[in-house]
Parts: C-alpha cells; structure tokens; sequence
C-alpha cells in the first residue's frame, strides 16, 4: 500500500461499553435488531467493511443511543 493509499484513521468501535451500560447480552441485541450473532460480533471487532443504515437505525433504537456513540473516527497519529 502505498502512502497515497493509507487511509487517514480508522472507525473505533464502542458496541462492547455500550451493550455493558446498558447490560445487554450481545445475543439480546442480536435478536433485537435482527442479525447474527456472529455478525454482531464482527461489527464489535470493527471486521466490517460497511454497515447498512437499517443495521444502524436498528442498533442505536435497541441500544438507545446515538450514530456517534457507537462509532468514532480517530486520525492516524493520535
């Protein structure tokens, strides 16, 4: 990868603190917002390519929470 192609940061994701707030099981919120286990669990560990907005929609509904809570950007170098 050269430089021009190095991303600028990366997405941190903050599902685990939340489902911990609000003590949720992540097999729960699965079944809330109606995906896999398996799939909740790749979004946990940020091995997502994308996700679709009716997979958010869902997940900030069940979680009560906002876009911003679940995901942060944070610049390469900090």
């Amino acid at each position: 990868m050269s430089e021009q192609d190095t991303p600028p940061g990366e997405i941190i994701v903050h599902l685990d603190v939340l489902l911990a707030r609000r003590k949720i099981r992540s097999k729960e919120l699965a079944e809330q917002v109606g995906v896999s286990e398996q799939a909740l669990s790749m979004i946990k560990t940020g091995k997502i390519k994308g996700i679709r907005f009716s997979t958010l929609i869902a997940l900030c509904d069940a979680l009560e929470c906002q876009p911003g809570e679940l995901f942060e950007f944070r610049r390469s170098g900090q």
